[in-house]
């Protein structure tokens, strides 16, 4: 069964406990939202901003996706984050601190005990080493819808302090791990999200860290304030150029003369069915966008 296109260019974190930011959210042109319950929210403010949750999904913008980073489940408010996000029905349930597949599987048991809709989906932070160790395992359950699993978040700030590499302009010393995340995601069909920029007052580096994780293969960035959207939007939508070409592909394809074959000549170059199925997602994509 063929699922609507969601885009994941940009994806805003929110701390649910800032009144302020949440006002703010129908007019922003982000593609979700990550109401954070996790590292935005001091440890006495946790329980408060649980208790807001009602009142944010009960009047939530209809353009984008709401997505709920709970408290990691072997932390003091993590089971009942998980209990109350499960009654708000958001659209994804964004777990901290995943190590191994067990930690997908007990989160989804607990969504299914207490009669989550399928469409509620879990989202998983790869922000440890133990996490990089066993990403593959924990990918193949993207493969297996009652998983509820569909999305890796990279944790890169996590990934620093956690294994003491330095962080330079140019993530260097990041790149091996992150690649190895879009590797991990593909295979298990999932959508992947690129780290944070923490300076948000540098839009021309936002914009390059943005190009060259678009050109890894992620499917957006996180960001941290309003200001990050528009360079994550532009960065993760298909230019003009690429939609333009992936329409001559589909477009080919579609002559009674091409019809059957495997390999086609356009434009002096030799094109093949993958390349058919490459141009129908970015023109799934440029449609979901308007692109």
């Amino acid at each position: 069964m063929t699922q609507t296109y969601r885009p994941h260019r940009s994806v805003l974190y929110v701390p649910a406990s800032n009144d302020k930011a949440l006002a703010k959210l129908p007019g922003l042109t982000c593609d979700a939202v990550i109401i954070d319950l996790e590292d935005a929210v001091a440890p006495a403010d946790k329980i408060s901003a649980r208790e807001k949750l009602a009142g944010i999904f009960g009047d939530r913008p209809g353009r984008c996706e709401m997505i709920v980073r709970i408290n990691a489940l072997s932390s003091e408010w993590g089971a009942d984050d998980l209990l109350a996000v499960a009654k708000c029905e958001p659209d994804g349930i964004l777990l901290p601190k995943v190590g191994t597949p067990r930690d997908i599987l007990e989160a989804g048991d607990v969504l299914d005990d207490n009669f989550a809709p399928d469409e509620v989906k879990l989202w998983a932070m790869i922000e440890t080493p133990k996490a990089l160790l066993n990403i593959g395992a924990i990918a193949e359950l993207g493969r297996d819808s009652a998983s509820r699993l569909v999305c890796f978040v990279a944790g890169t700030n996590d990934l620093v302090k956690d294994t003491g590499i330095r962080a330079t302009p140019d993530r260097r010393y990041l790149v091996p791990w992150l690649m190895q995340m879009v590797l991990a995601a593909r295979a298990g069909g999932l959508d992947l999200i690129d780290g944070v920029f923490n300076d948000f007052r540098d839009s021309e580096a936002l914009a390059r860290e943005c190009a060259e994780a678009a050109a890894m293969g992620f499917d957006g960035k996180s960001v941290i304030h309003p200001a990050q959207i528009e360079a994550a939007n532009h960065a993760f939508a298909p230019s003009a150029e690429e939609v333009a070409e992936a329409r001559a592909v589909k477009d080919a394809f579609g002559l009674t003369e091409n019809a059957g074959k495997g390999v086609i000549a356009l434009n002096g170059k030799m094109v093949e069915r993958l390349h058919l199925a490459q141009a129908e997602k970015l023109l799934a994509k440029a449609a979901a966008i308007g692109a």
